[in-house]
């Protein structure tokens, strides 16, 4: 499971699209969850896949915060415990339980560890300021057709935003490009925070890189606060699901929600083009493209993926009955929520 992405943290959805009546199916890098809230209404993350005859378990329900399969009924706790098997009321529940994985809710996206272990060594991290009174978090997501890792490596590329972006995000920059621009690389045990300079001149914003698939752009706005974050989230070897979220602490009522939307929608389509045209679709080695001094963001991203991610992936123990448990067709997910914090 989890092929090339295995034993990290990673937002999957937006906290809004998940409901404490219905569950809600994602695909991650391969592995197909179902997600749902408990009884005190934490997101919890199963494979999706029932351990009785491995039909999606998205198709079922939420009942008290159990997932009841929909093919015979069978009742599955956030823990993967089955605790209830209808017509069988001396089923050995002990000895039958799905598949889970641990899961949060914070700063607005529900976050899932790609590996069915109980306690993971970390916890997932978000910036201080989405963790903030007051400041409004909403979001949508888009597919592109392309790997994880060549959108990752555009959300951490400075160079191309007056090409990419010169009517918007990088519209400052146009007609500066025979100027020198120098890249700052901070290492952080989250990441990098990373900015630039062009002639010596630092530029206004700066971007955070969250290890392994997440931007941050802080946009610089005097005396207020906005964000664009981005996950990378690889759906296959082919596609990567994107999403989406601004942070701001003004305008923070629902009702703008959809101008921050599209504005960011039209940014990502600039860059959706462009990317989804990139051969090999996954990242290569850095020796089999030819790259420059202001390729260091990337290349230092590149080299951390074939280290650390590139051949991993997390297995599950034989169940009981010897068979593995294996992935099952999921469902469609909503496209936009929000909520601002108190």
């Amino acid at each position: 499971m989890f092929e090339d992405f295995a034993n990290v943290w990673t937002p999957v959805a937006l906290a809004a699209d998940l409901r404490a009546d219905r569950p809600l199916a994602v695909q991650v890098a391969g592995t197909l969850l179902v997600l749902l809230r408990d009884r005190e209404g934490k997101p919890s993350a199963l494979l999706d896949r029932c351990p009785h005859r491995g039909v999606a378990l998205s198709l079922g329900r939420v009942k008290d915060g159990c997932l009841e399969c929909p093919f015979h009924g069978w009742q599955i706790e956030a823990s993967g415990q089955v605790c209830r098997v209808p017509w069988n009321p001396d089923a050995k529940l002990s000895t039958l339980r799905g598949v889970a994985f641990p899961a949060r809710e914070l700063a607005g996206q529900i976050w899932v560890y790609t590996a069915p272990i109980d306690r993971p060594a970390t916890e997932p991290e978000a910036h201080e300021a989405l963790l903030s009174p007051g400041v409004r978090i909403s979001g949508f997501q888009i597919e592109w057709a392309t790997h994880w890792t060549r959108a990752m490596e555009n959300m951490l590329d400075w160079p191309h935003l007056p090409f990419v972006h010169r009517r918007t995000i990088g519209k400052s920059m146009a007609g500066r490009s025979n100027a020198r621009m120098d890249i700052a690389w901070e290492e952080r045990p989250w990441g990098a925070h990373t900015h630039v300079r062009i002639d010596g001149k630092p530029e206004a914003g700066s971007l955070d890189f969250r290890w392994p698939n997440q931007m941050n752009l802080h946009i610089p706005i005097p005396n207020k606060r906005l964000m664009m974050l981005v996950a990378c989230v690889p759906i296959d070897g082919q596609r990567t699901r994107m999403l989406v979220t601004m942070a701001r602490d003004f305008l923070t009522s629902p009702l703008f929600d959809f101008f921050f939307h599209r504005m960011n929608a039209r940014i990502a389509g600039e860059d959706r083009a462009i990317v989804e045209s990139s051969f090999p679709v996954e990242v290569p080695p850095a020796g089999e493209e030819r790259s420059v001094r202001t390729d260091a963001p990337t290349l230092i991203f590149r080299k951390r993926y074939f280290a650390e991610l590139k051949g991993t992936s997390s297995g599950i123990d034989d169940e009981p009955s010897g068979r593995r448990a294996l992935p099952m067709a999921g469902g469609p997910l909503p496209v936009a929520g929000g909520y601002t914090a108190r």
